[in-house]
C-alpha cells in the first residue's frame, strides 16, 4: 500500500514513525514550509520533516490546495493519505486522489472538540477524559466518519504538553490498528452525531488573561 503522510508538529511524529516501523511504503511526506525560529529567526524544519527526510521525499507547498500542491500529490499516486496535525484544510479535489481515501488522527473523542487545538481545550474546559479518534476525512472541519477511538483519563495536574505527548503515542498505535483493519476488510465507518459536536477556535494570547473572578479550579486549568 502506497501511503502519503501529511503532518507538521511533534504530535504527528509518532504516527509517521509507526508507519515507517511497520513497513508501510511512504511515497512522500507533506508538511508546512520551514519557518523562522529562535532569536536569530533562522529557518527551521518542522519535527515531521526532520524525521521524514532521512528516508522519504518531503514536499512543503505553502498551500496544498493550489494547483502546484495538487499536482505534487497526484504525481505520487498514493493509495491512502494519512494526516495528523497537518495544519491545512484539504479540498475535495485532493480527497479524491487516493483510491482508499484519507485517514486523520485527531486528538479528541469526536464529535467533541473539533478544530485545531483539541488538547488545549480539553484541559482548559476541565475534561476528565479525552482520547484519540481516527476518521475518514471529508471537506468539513473534523466532520468525517469515525473509524476507531481510544479513551484516556486526564491527570489532575497534567498539562496540555504532557497530554499531547501521551495522545501522540496513542494516536500512532490507533493509526496502525486502523490501517490493518482497512487492509483486512473489517474497518467500519460510524457517522458522527453532528448535533453533539463542539468546535473551539484557535488559541490566542487573549486566552492567557486570567479572570480572577472565576473559581480556582478554572484558573488552574489555564
Amino acid at each position: 500500500m502506497r501511503i502519503l503522510f501529511m503532518g507538521t508538529p511533534d504530535f504527528a511524529v509518532p504516527s509517521l514513525r509507526a508507519l515507517m516501523d511497520n513497513g508501510y511504503e511512504g511515497v512522500g511526506v507533506f508538511c508546512q514550509p520551514d519557518r523562522p525560529k529562535g532569536r536569530g529567526h533562522k529557518l527551521a524544519a518542522c519535527p515531521v520533516k526532520e524525521l521524514a527526510q532521512q528516508s522519504i521525499p518531503v514536499y512543503q507547498p505553502e498551500r496544498i490546495k493550489r494547483p502546484e500542491g495538487v499536482e505534487m500529490l497526484r504525481s505520487l499516486q498514493p493509495d491512502l493519505c494519512v494526516t495528523a496535525a497537518f495544519g491545512q484544510l484539504l479540498s475535495q479535489e485532493i480527497l479524491d486522489i487516493p483510491r482508499l481515501g484519507t485517514i486523520n488522527v485527531h486528538s479528541s473523542l469526536l464529535p467533541k472538540h473539533r478544530g485545531s487545538a483539541p488538547i488545549n481545550w480539553s484541559v482548559i474546559m476541565g475534561d476528565q477524559v479525552t482520547g484519540v479518534t481516527t476518521m475518514f476525512t471529508d471537506k468539513g472541519m473534523d466532520t468525517g466518519d469515525i473509524l476507531l477511538m481510544k479513551e484516556t483519563p486526564i491527570g489532575e495536574k497534567e498539562t496540555a504538553g504532557e497530554l499531547s505527548d501521551r495522545l501522540a503515542v496513542m494516536g500512532a498505535e490507533l493509526l496502525i490498528e486502523t490501517i490493518r483493519a482497512l487492509e483486512n476488510g473489517t474497518l467500519q465507518r460510524i457517522p458522527q452525531d453532528h448535533d453533539a459536536a463542539t468546535y473551539e477556535p484557535k488559541m490566542d494570547k487573549e486566552l492567557g488573561r486570567i479572570d480572577w473572578t472565576k473559581p480556582a479550579c478554572e484558573i488552574d486549568w489555564l
